[in-house]
């Protein structure tokens, strides 16, 4: 028999089910869709949100280093009053190091002690890099990219930086070349939609933007409706200033190059599912989210970076353990037939194989994970995204186990002479 609490527990889960089908990018294709927003800016590269003193800032720098200071914060909180019986904080951290000092004696003896720093570093860093970037906000707070620095930035990358021009004035072949490529951007990316986003009214927080709930794929704005132009008229611009016309006494061009600079929806436009916009929708600003926050797990600058530090420090075991010649002998060895030489070679191609599996195993996971959560939040508001944050917390914790695991194991390898491995 059921009791009334599980009856009613039953019904309100069953009802915010159906919420969220309904409300997301599922329910949207049956003209539902009313919590469905835009899916996201995704890109491998991280993002620059920055530029203090000319240094590009990422993103994923800004993780990085937040995900040091909570490390900090932990360890001081753990360690400050060592206790004989510990605090739970104090007791996580020694169990976790004593776990790691029970795998290395049963890895490499005592010798494989020397190991454990730099290897419980690893494992709490990349813990930090994987949970920390899994946090509510992460990825969906962010700055806007205007309408404007999109163009510039996608007519200096790509097939449209390379459109050439035929001038014999130096000068005038670096502004129309600039201006051609612009119109090559707006052409060829006529159709791509952009966030359409609400302000605040008031002075104090104009700055701050809102993409309101219900807006979602399928409102975007294209470029067209912002630039307020047609795919021909680009056409007809291009080959008047290739005919040597001056680009900025154009009424065409300026009338394009005003809307784009303004950034906002210029006139109403079709939707993907078919419909017209609302005009409601003609004034408000347009432009793609870039995150202030992403993990650092999902940027390969920052996997690669924690690949070098940890085949450094195998490499220096091995020459401290062996000394040179010996560590040297594993892969340059002459002396013992072609063979040997041969297998010298593969064993030196193993080391840089070991660096590229470290770079791309744990990037590969978490860059992964965020778009399985970015994706569940799309297709399935409230409730998506809550199973598979579980799951990315346990895979966080499974890769930060992993690759601390492969540098002690590696470690443990290279202070290990060939004769020693033989006796074995």
């Amino acid at each position: 028999m059921f009791n009334s609490k599980s009856i009613i527990l039953s019904a309100l889960v069953l009802i915010i089910l159906v919420v969220s089908v309904l409300g997301g990018a599922l329910g949207a294709s049956f003209g539902f869709g009313f919590l469905s927003g835009p899916l996201p800016f995704i890109s491998i590269p991280a993002e620059t949100i920055f530029k203090p003193f000319g240094y590009e800032l990422k993103n994923s720098s800004v993780m990085l280093w937040m995900s040091m200071i909570v490390l900090i914060v932990l360890s001081w909180l753990a360690t400050r009053k060592l206790q004989e019986v510990p605090s739970k904080l104090q007791n996580i951290f020694e169990l976790i190091i004593q776990f790691f000092m029970d795998t290395a004696r049963e890895a490499g003896g005592d010798k494989a002690k020397r190991f454990l720093p730099v290897v419980i570093t690893i494992f709490f860093a990349v813990l930090a890099f994987n949970w920390l970037g899994i946090l509510p906000g992460v990825g969906s707070i962010g700055k806007i990219e205007t309408i404007d620095e999109w163009v510039s930035h996608h007519s200096h990358s790509g097939h449209c930086s390379k459109v050439e021009v035929e001038h014999s004035s130096k000068t005038e072949v670096n502004v129309n070349h600039e201006i051609l490529s612009k119109l090559c951007v707006l052409e060829e990316e006529s159709s791509h939609g952009f966030v359409v986003f609400d302000s605040y009214e008031s002075s104090f927080l104009s700055k701050i933007n809102i993409m309101p709930i219900g807006r979602g794929e399928s409102s975007r704005a294209p470029l067209s409706s912002i630039g307020n132009y047609e795919v021909e008229e680009i056409e007809q611009i291009r080959k008047k200033i290739l005919n040597g016309e001056d680009p900025n006494k154009l009424e065409e061009w300026k009338k394009i190059k005003t809307n784009i600079s303004i950034g906002r929806v210029s006139e109403l436009y079709e939707s993907k599912n078919g419909t017209v916009s609302p005009s409601e929708y003609i004034g408000k600003k347009t432009g793609e989210l870039i995150p202030f926050f992403r993990g650092a797990s999902t940027d390969v600058n920052t996997t690669l970076a924690i690949a070098i530090f940890a085949m450094i420090f195998i490499q220096y075991w091995g020459f401290s353990s062996l000394g040179f010649k010996g560590y040297s002998g594993k892969f340059i060895n002459l002396s013992h037939g072609p063979i040997n030489a041969f297998v010298g070679i593969l064993e030196l191609f193993g080391e840089l194989a070991k660096t590229i599996s470290f770079t791309f195993r744990l990037f590969g996971n978490m860059f992964a994970g965020e778009i399985v959560l970015i994706s569940m939040g799309f297709l399935l508001p409230m409730i998506g995204m809550i199973p598979f944050m579980g799951l990315e917390l346990f895979v966080g914790v499974i890769q930060a186990l992993i690759f601390s695991m492969l540098t002690l194991v590696f470690g443990v390898m290279a202070a290990t002479s060939h004769s020693e491995h033989d006796e074995h």
